[in-house]
């Protein structure tokens, strides 16, 4: 039995490492059930325990938004390194395995099933002895009840919403855009509420932000991510995890270099914008890069904008009538 088992169980319902465990277990029993059914036989049954299993997603999304971050601040950067590619490995052996659901290739999907499964219990056990043993080190009591609101905004894989950890009277909760609470972070704060043209209060500017039809995160002139927008549609999930947090750190390794090189190029004067387009999920995804600079032409950072163009890709002729029924 894993030593640290023990540990988990006295943990506090709702808190962030007993949650992952509960997750541990919903895993474990649907890599037993997918192990067992034979697509061939009950396509349909192997199919349903499939996607419940994808929802895997949450729990990787999770760890490199909320987790990450804090271990980083801890001086612990291996996994956002290590561990978000072993994430991204089993990310491009389920959408192989997607590939061969839609085409119902039930040869190739029992020929690449297995390397998934282990792949995923693989996982589990560097979890189980390295992961979150050291976290529960490192971390703080006060740093763990910091989670809640960023993981409620990703989502679990289970079917019930843990407990809020710590536990909240819901006279007491502050939703995110609503939470001024003033935290210890890598930048200044000052002149946070300056705006060039017009005049708008902060729940203004939240609300304009909240509802742009794009993505928004914007990394500062020392590297850090200070911003990023919470629409209801965003097309990548973000947390406050990232907030404070170097850019190298919020992209999937194999990205990262590309991504440094972007910084590199806006700081020293030579680009102001970088594009790029692709397929995401049946959806065309654009994500453009701009140069931030203030009157004097000094570097100031870089916002990232992603933005869902598939419908505005159909669009053809024109449109000047309202057309509400």
């Amino acid at each position: 039995m894993n030593s640290f088992l023990p540990t988990v169980v006295q943990l506090p319902e709702g808190h962030p490492v007993k949650v992952y465990y509960k997750e541990n277990d919903l895993i474990q029993e649907l890599l037993v059930e997918l192990d067992k059914v034979n697509p061939v036989d009950d396509f349909q049954k192997y199919y349903n325990i499939f996607n419940q299993l994808t929802t895997i997603e949450k729990r990787f999304v999770r760890k490199e938004n909320q987790l990450f971050p804090y271990l980083e601040k801890h001086g612990w950067e291996g996994p956002s390194q290590g561990m978000w590619s072993f994430h991204d490995n089993l990310r491009d052996q389920i959408r192989l395995l997607n590939t061969y659901n839609e085409e119902k290739n039930t040869s190739k999907i029992i020929e690449n099933l297995p390397y998934l499964i282990e792949g995923i219990k693989r996982l589990l056990s560097i979890e189980n002895t390295r992961l979150f043993p050291n976290a529960m080190e490192l971390l703080s009591e006060e740093e763990w009840k910091e989670f809640y609101i960023g993981d409620e905004e990703i989502g679990w894989m289970l079917d019930e919403k843990p407990v809020p950890y710590p536990p909240i009277i819901k006279e007491e909760y502050i939703h995110p855009s609503e939470d001024f609470t003033k935290r210890d972070l890598s930048f200044s704060l000052d002149n946070t509420f300056h705006y060039d043209e017009g005049y708008m209060t902060p729940e203004q500017v939240n609300l304009l932000l909240r509802f742009l039809p794009v993505d928004i995160t914007y990394v500062d002139e020392n590297d850090k991510v200070i911003f990023y927008n919470r629409g209801d549609n965003r097309v990548f999930s973000r947390s406050k995890g990232i907030i404070g947090r170097e850019v190298r750190f919020c992209h999937p390794p194999k990205s990262v270099d590309m991504v440094l090189r972007i910084v590199a190029e806006f700081k020293a004067g030579t680009k102001d914008v970088a594009e790029f387009w692709f397929n995401f999920k049946g959806r065309v995804i654009h994500i453009r890069y701009f140069a931030i600079r203030d009157n004097q032409k000094n570097y100031k950072g870089v916002i990232e904008m992603s933005q869902d163009v598939t419908d505005i890709q159909k669009l053809e002729g024109q449109k000047r009538l309202l057309d509400w029924d």
